[in-house]
């Protein structure tokens, strides 16, 4: 069958929208990489338990970003686009999406109370327990002066899409998650009622992908974009990141960023937040995983890039250390042992640091094979493949080490780009 020329002819542009900075990428209908560009973004403010950012904040990279964008690539020929945002940061905004206030961030943590009230009536689960997630914040939120007048209540991707379309009141099936969503039923459950929550605030909820309108006139013209642009309802930054890595139904993700983040490609969800373990709808798969508290953020309170560098180049492999360390950054664990009281097991340290450094990576490692096997035991199939992304994906050792415990291969991603999944997400949204 002949392929319209009209098709090949298309570009397709995601944003990630992360906690430091907003990225853009430009790709063609072959999936290859036109353009990329990085806004830095001001850093949240801090207060305690509270994190929260002016939303504008991050309209202002946005649109900083696309200006820059569009001056190193044409974006006349882009078809469709959408962007990805921090999961479960929450803001509430008028009918006309004015904010009502500043947004909590992912990591605000103030809303205990609200989460005990949920923790008494959500299903165990669900995955809106805790005072992190997204209904905890909105009921902390619709008891403060600024929300007034609130008109919907929405998640970071939702607002700023809201804000390229011209219209708000809409979210996709990975960011409503934390909020209550019931992904399976693909409805708002009827427990969320006894919240007395105003069930005109929350969002229409569709996958994520799905086209939601057409990119206002006003940002076509600035931006040198087509006014047929449609723009497709978004995902969370962490399932971006998953689609980029371009894995398939039976593989696996891990991403060694601060924290040690798992995923599997699966036929069916897993729901188990006791064990730290939840599950995002993709399409008609689903992708179960959970994060441990262990990685990166480790690693650089002991080591420099430069270090491990350097000490990478020394590693014995084919000798383990027998150190059995559990490497955090501090007391508490949410995966593969959900234990807040769990303390770093980092001692006997050896006065080798190339010693010290390995069985930091064994730990890590071990780790990561005892989460695979939490989510098989759980349901999920075992991994046919692990693609690893994020500061250890170039760590051919620690890839050889990883590959021999779980008995099956680990690849570095060829992409991992956040802002690369949501573009390759608006190609898939729009054929």
């Amino acid at each position: 069958m002949a392929t319209d020329p009209a098709l090949t002819d298309r570009h397709y542009l995601g944003v990630d929208v992360g906690t430091s900075g907003c990225r853009s990428c430009l790709i063609d209908a072959d999936a290859q990489t036109l353009a990329e560009v990085r806004t830095p973004l001001a850093a949240p403010t801090r207060n305690g338990a509270a994190v929260e950012q002016d939303a504008e904040i991050w309209w202002t990279a946005l649109g900083e970003n696309l200006d820059q964008l569009g001056r190193q690539h044409s974006l006349s020929a882009v078809a469709a686009m959408t962007l990805d945002g921090t999961s479960a940061t929450l803001l509430c905004c008028d009918a006309d999406g004015t904010p009502c206030g500043p947004a909590l961030m992912y990591n605000d943590a103030r809303a205990t109370t609200q989460a005990r009230h949920i923790a008494g009536i959500a299903p165990p689960d669900c995955a809106a327990h805790g005072p992190s997630a997204s209904l905890a914040k909105l009921l902390w939120l619709l008891h403060t002066d600024s929300c007034n007048q609130t008109g919907h209540c929405l998640h970071q991707a939702d607002w700023l899409l809201g804000r390229l379309c011209g219209q708000f009141g809409f979210s996709d099936e990975n960011n409503a998650l934390k909020l209550g969503y019931d992904v399976i039923q693909r409805r708002w459950p009827d427990w969320l009622h006894t919240l007395n929550i105003p069930m005109h605030l929350l969002p229409d909820v569709v996958p994520a992908g799905q086209a939601v309108g057409r990119l206002a006139a006003p940002w076509c013209d600035r931006w040198g974009l087509s006014r047929d642009t449609r723009v497709l309802a978004g995902t969370t930054d962490s399932t971006a990141s998953f689609i980029a890595t371009g894995a398939r139904p039976g593989e696996a993700v891990t991403s060694l960023g601060s924290t040690l983040v798992l995923k599997v490609m699966a036929d069916q969800p897993v729901f188990a937040p006791d064990d730290g373990v939840y599950s995002h709808r993709l399409g008609d798969r689903w992708l179960v995983g959970g994060a441990s508290n262990s990685g990166g953020a480790v690693l650089r309170q002991y080591f420099t890039d430069d270090d491990m560098a350097r000490l990478s180049a020394r590693l014995d492999i084919e000798t383990p250390t027998g150190l059995d360390y559990y490497p955090l950054p501090a007391t508490g664990e949410r995966f593969p042992v959900n234990d807040p009281g769990l303390a770093p097991r980092l001692q006997p340290r050896p006065d080798d640091d190339v010693r010290f450094f390995q069985g930091i990576l064994e730990g890590i490692a071990a780790i990561e094979h005892q989460g695979y096997r939490k989510l098989a035991a759980l349901g999920a199939p075992w991994p046919t493949r692990i693609i690893t992304t994020g500061g250890g994906a170039s760590n051919e050792s620690w890839r050889t080490m990883r590959a021999r415990l779980n008995d099956i291969p680990v690849t570095a991603a060829a992409h991992q780009d956040a802002a690369y999944g949501t573009a390759l997400l608006a190609r898939k949204g729009s054929t």
